[in-house]
């Protein structure tokens, strides 16, 4: 994937729910982490957070976002109300190692693997797909068959979570499931 210029913008807007005009997401930059693998030769940990579809809650991946930004990587938070379309363009502009769909709407199963089909689409099967959000037990294998590496359901940790990030982005695990 080509490394493109990032848009970035204040927390502040994100908190409210929108970008300002012409900015379709923002980057969060935390510190870099003194653990991460030697591999990455320094390299951050690129996130994309998105809220595919008309789910306007947003407070779980507002926590995500930040606890990944806390653990030194870089988080892209696309907004809420984001197509599948959007979402992917954004992960191949961006450079996303890895992407985290939150998902309360019910909907997963309509979004989630139009996501999957627009990033192998665009050769973006390196990039590690995850879910979060009140996804039903007999969803999850499904949603797993179709590519996504992990489902974070509601209790998960944020600890479990950046854990789970860095270790499929940084071990051969990474990418979409095949």
């Amino acid at each position: 994937m080509a490394s493109h210029a990032k848009a970035t913008h204040s927390w502040s807007a994100a908190r409210l729910g929108r970008a300002p005009a012409g900015r379709a997401h923002e980057t969060m930059q935390g510190s870099l982490d003194s653990t991460a693998s030697p591999a990455r030769l320094g390299k951050r940990i690129r996130v994309v957070v998105a809220k595919p579809g008309l789910d306007g809650h947003d407070r779980g991946a507002k926590i995500i976002a930040r606890a990944l930004r806390d653990a030194g990587m870089e988080v892209i938070y696309t907004g809420l109300h984001q197509t599948p379309e959007q979402i992917a363009e954004t992960v191949i502009q961006e450079d996303a190692d890895a992407i985290g769909l939150s998902i309360l709407s019910g909907a997963h199963m309509t979004l989630v693997p139009r996501v999957l089909d627009l990033l192998r689409l665009r050769g973006a099967d390196d990039v590690v797909v995850t879910v979060g959000g009140t996804i039903p037990r007999d969803d999850i294998a499904e949603l797993k068959r179709l590519g996504v590496v992990e489902v974070f359901t509601p209790g998960a940790s944020t600890e479990q979570i950046v854990a789970f990030i860095r270790g499929s982005v940084e071990g051969a695990a990474g990418g979409i499931a095949q």
